[in-house]
């Protein structure tokens, strides 16, 4: 079944570009030019994908991200003019899953999603196959339902927050490699620059209770990766 993408971009000659273009690749697309519209587009079209620009009149993509993150688990897609490290990072901290910066490369667009399409596919396949539990002291991950309970509280995962919590905690007391987690759930190789692996890292800590300064739950290995310290939630 062709996935369907919903495409909120204010520039409508550009959506109409991208449209047609991801249209031909065989996506079923939705446009939305502003906001106005989204709750109910979101309730009738039921996307699979959305590319939100971040420039949009009224409320901007990163006011509409936090909102749609709230009912929207699946891949979301940022697209930018704005290239600073701090708009990038901003953006994936609401919780995008990738971004593209303008003016866009209709080939990179097209890898980027596919990308994602593919890791959305692939968690939900595993997440079938059995129920994966793992318990760390006042921790409790359960994989099936994709939760986590920390100190008997439900705390609330973006999906890639959760894939990463997972990939750390299965491989506790193990290094777990930068190159790794970006081949494996961002869907790149690193680049020795790319903030994104950093981004999520950050975020499991302010939810799960570490000290983002000097933190003792999951432990930053400077040059190498990260360490999920088992002994560190009781």
């Amino acid at each position: 079944m062709n996935k369907r993408i919903l495409l909120i971009e204010d520039d409508k000659r550009l959506s109409d570009l991208m449209a047609q273009y991801l249209t031909e690749n065989e996506f079923i697309v939705k446009c939305l030019y502003d906001s106005d519209e989204l709750n109910s587009t979101m309730d009738e079209f039921k996307p699979d994908v959305i590319i939100l620009d971040i420039m949009l009149p009224g409320a901007d993509g990163f006011e509409l991200c936090k909102g749609l993150r709230k009912r929207f688990l699946g891949p979301l897609l940022f697209v930018t003019a704005k290239s600073s490290d701090f708009d990038q990072v901003l953006g994936l901290e609401l919780g995008a899953d990738d971004y593209v910066i303008k003016p866009i490369e209709p080939r990179v667009l097209l890898a980027r999603i596919h990308a994602l399409v593919r890791r959305s596919e692939t968690k939900k396949v595993e997440d079938n196959k059995a129920s994966h539990k793992l318990q760390f002291g006042k921790l409790k991950i359960n994989k099936q339902s994709r939760q986590v309970f920390l100190d008997q509280e439900n705390i609330q995962l973006t999906s890639h927050e959760f894939d990463m919590l997972w990939k750390l905690a299965s491989n506790a007391s193990q290094l777990v490699d930068r190159e790794t987690l970006y081949n494996e759930l961002i869907g790149r190789e690193y680049d020795g620059l790319d903030r994104s692996a950093d981004v999520r890292i950050s975020r499991l800590r302010k939810k799960l209770n570490d000290n983002p300064q000097n933190p003792f739950r999951i432990k930053t290995i400077w040059g190498k990766g990260f360490f999920f310290v088992p002994d560190a939630w009781d």
